[in-house]
């Protein structure tokens, strides 16, 4: 007969085996924290700060989530932001976690500060900076979106003083013209290239620090970029980021797929907000060597309620898409540990039974 450590021995294995993932990292890795603005990586040390907490920069953090539309300003001119740890911070880090579908904490833990030092858009996020939101998408104040014949048609055209030198122009058109073609292939909009860059519908620019907008770009990684609501048309991209268009021929930790930030400032263009759906292409964050640029049905509907539907799209075609497929992939290996465990359970009734 078996002995009553045998038992016990493939019980534990069993339980080990079959238990969820349920263990979250308590620690930030170098190699994610080294590749963000210097700035946003400090905010590292704020790591399980939660209220009643005193750490020196904490007021950094503060206008951080001031700017992003998370935390209003002091009551008074006289007032700063202070190093405190206090109740209207932890507001902003509840409405934060739940605004990008974060766990909500109330408490700066590894999740939050790991997205709060991942670059992003300069765009806000709060419902407070006049935004409207419906569903996990959201729209400008006031649902703008551009008004023209039918089928209407919108001109784009690049700055010629505003550019970068290390990538060809016909690659940077490139890539603009394919995230235009995305949101093209589900609303009824054509975009056109104009090179009357005065008159065109959407300017697009790289720009460095202060460019005039009030909205100040920050150097390598935090802000990548910023867009304007419908019919403003302006498009600022960061010209201080390392921008790619293949993670294969940059080997740079700190590159940004263009393609990626285009698709995405191109829907504040023409309307959008952003989305609490993490793999949203309207999701406001984007890590270096990520390339993001498949709409997703959050980033179809948003658009769709301004515009409508192109009569070419459906839905099916989202459900068809790489992304799914991998999502059964994902699915798949998890049915497949599960029936490794039952099949270790069947083993051990009957070892027990002989």
């Amino acid at each position: 007969m078996p002995s009553f450590f045998s038992y016990y021995f493939f019980l534990c294995c069993f339980l080990f085996l079959s238990r969820p993932n349920c263990f979250s990292a308590r620690t930030i890795p170098d190699s994610a924290a080294d590749a963000h603005n210097p700035t946003w990586h400090g905010f590292n040390r704020f790591l399980d700060a939660a209220k009643g907490s005193h750490v020196d920069g904490m007021s950094e953090l503060k206008k951080y989530f001031h700017r992003f539309g998370y935390l209003p300003k002091p009551n008074t001119t006289m007032d700063n932001f202070t190093d405190i740890f206090d109740t209207q911070l932890e507001s902003a880090v509840i409405l934060y976690q739940t605004k990008l579908s974060l766990l909500v904490t109330g408490k700066l833990d590894s999740e939050t500060i790991t997205t709060i030092m991942s670059p992003r858009c300069g765009v806000s996020d709060s419902k407070s900076h006049s935004l409207h939101s419906v569903g996990r998408f959201s729209f400008f104040f006031g649902k703008p979106r551009w008004f023209r014949g039918s089928p209407m048609t919108l001109t784009y055209a690049f700055s010629q003083q505003k550019m970068i030198d290390y990538l060809s122009l016909s690659d940077i058109r490139t890539v603009f013209k394919r995230a235009f073609s995305r949101w093209a292939y589900v609303i009824p909009v054509n975009f056109i290239e104009t090179r009357n860059y005065e008159s065109a519908d959407i300017r697009i620019g790289f720009y460095r620090g202060n460019h005039g907008d009030g909205k100040p770009f920050d150097g390598v990684l935090g802000v990548l970029a910023h867009a304007f609501s419908p019919e403003n048309g302006r498009v600022h991209l960061d010209a201080a980021e390392t921008w790619t268009v293949d993670f294969d021929r940059d080997k740079s930790k700190v590159a940004v797929d263009l393609e990626s930030v285009a698709t995405h400032e191109i829907g504040h263009v023409l309307g959008l907000a952003h989305s609490s759906v993490k793999k949203a292409v309207m999701y406001p964050s984007l890590s270096p060597r990520t390339k993001k640029v498949d709409l997703k049905i959050d980033d179809v509907e948003g658009v769709q309620e301004l515009y409508g539907s192109n009569p070419n799209f459906k839905f099916s075609s989202l459900l068809q898409s790489r992304n799914f497929f991998n999502l059964a992939l994902g699915l798949d290996s998890r049915l497949s540990k599960w029936n490794f465990s039952l099949s270790l359970l069947v083993f051990l009734i009957l070892f027990l039974c002989t």
